[in-house]
């Protein structure tokens, strides 16, 4: 008896081969569901999370936060301790943090993306920001004792305020730079060469045609990094920053250099006290916390949102 082979081309084969095809496409389907509902269980069990913490800090911060608590100093009583300096200290930082940060970060992204040839050298430095953006907090804390806190005392005045602002914007320095490079990546080719082929030179094209479409970009990788930075405990602990000050710095350059404290030493320092009324008046600073950064953060959003209607 002899058997017929099915030839390539035969409907026998076209059958079988578009059997194959849709068991490997309904594979992929189901490897897609179980991907989806893994990704959203993610999310959830990271919302229920954080709702539920946020609902503990609520209940046992509340009763504390009253007027005492914002404007009082420091005190070893707890229902007399206050966030004044901390808090000041917190908003002389983050408006330090993102005066430096934001010129630097957003110039050296505009000429790694626009200016600079791709050479080595480029590559070796492209490589070097990502790496700094993973590097641990408490490793740039320790270059901030290092170089700004003792090589640059005369200058920064040890551990003061300005090598606080200095340490936070070497800490955020490299996810602003990333930002600004994807939000100008993401502007089309073609804006740049409409630009060119009118006769204008590389930064009349930047200034007029690709910064305005990148802004509000550029404006949203910012609001992350300093949101970063105003919780930071580790690096401000390193270079020194005090967990009891009775006094506000200055609104003056010699309030630069001065002692600091911030929001979250001193949450960690009443966090680290034994007394139960400590833990509450801790709660109650988380909660100042949030609201300070919820406060940037809308501020940045509503410029980002003006940026893009103009």
């Amino acid at each position: 008896m002899t058997t017929q082979n099915s030839s390539p081309g035969s409907p026998k084969s076209s059958i079988r081969g578009q059997q194959n095809f849709d068991l490997a496409l309904e594979r992929r389907y189901r490897w897609d569901r179980v991907f989806e509902i893994a990704s959203w269980a993610a999310v959830i069990i990271g919302i229920l999370i954080l709702v539920v913490l946020m609902i503990d800090v609520i209940i046992d911060g509340l009763p504390r936060l009253d007027w005492t608590l914002l404007s009082e100093y420091p005190s070893r009583k707890p229902n007399q301790a206050g966030l004044k300096s901390a808090l000041v200290g917190t908003i002389w930082l983050m408006t330090l943090t993102a005066i430096i940060t934001f010129p630097l970060g957003v110039g050296a992204g505009i000429y790694l993306e626009e200016f600079a040839a791709n050479t080595w050298y480029a590559r070796i430095i492209e490589i070097n920001i990502n790496n700094l953006a993973a590097v641990p907090s408490i490793i740039y804390g320790l270059l901030g004792v290092a170089v700004f806190a003792r090589l640059l005392e005369p200058i920064t005045g040890g551990r003061s305020v300005l090598t606080g602002a200095l340490t936070l914007s070497l800490l955020i320095l490299p996810i602003v730079i990333v930002s600004t490079r994807e939000a100008l990546r993401a502007v089309p080719n073609s804006l740049r060469q409409a630009g060119f082929a009118l006769g204008a030179t590389r930064w009349q094209v930047i200034r007029e045609q690709i910064l305005p479409l990148a802004f509000p970009g550029i404006l949203t990788g910012t609001i992350l990094a300093l949101s970063r930075a105003i919780g930071e405990t580790a690096p401000l602990i390193t270079i020194g920053a005090l967990t009891f000050i009775a006094f506000l710095p200055p609104l003056s350059p010699e309030g630069l250099h001065t002692p600091f404290t911030a929001l979250p030493i001193q949450i960690f320092n009443w966090i680290s006290r034994p007394q139960e009324e400590f833990h509450t008046a801790a709660a109650a600073g988380i909660i100042v916390l949030m609201t300070v950064l919820l406060s940037m953060n809308a501020t940045a959003i509503w410029l980002r949102n003006r940026f893009q209607k103009e």
